[in-house]
């Protein structure tokens, strides 16, 4: 579900202050606000950008490092039912 894709996208985002979510099986990148509108309630916060980088110890993550991040909050998520 949540792919090393998802982990840099969050990385690279621009919004304001984005969010990697999970919504209706779909994982997609969010400012915080859209987490208010209809589309977008009721969905699975995962991590934020700035708790991502925070968890990293690199500004320049590998793509070894983007997968070990993305297979850790998958499986968060899968334990959760999301």
């Amino acid at each position: 579900m949540i792919t090393p894709e998802h982990v840099q996208e969050l990385l690279a985002s621009d919004a304001e202050r984005p969010v990697l979510v999970v919504v209706e099986s779909a994982v997609t990148v969010v400012p915080e606000a859209a987490l208010d509108t209809d589309d977008h309630r009721g969905a699975l916060e995962v991590v934020t950008q700035r708790d991502l980088r925070a968890q990293l110890d690199t500004d320049a993550p590998s793509r070894h490092d983007l997968e070990e991040v993305a297979a850790r909050l998958d499986s968060t998520v899968t334990r959760l039912g999301a």
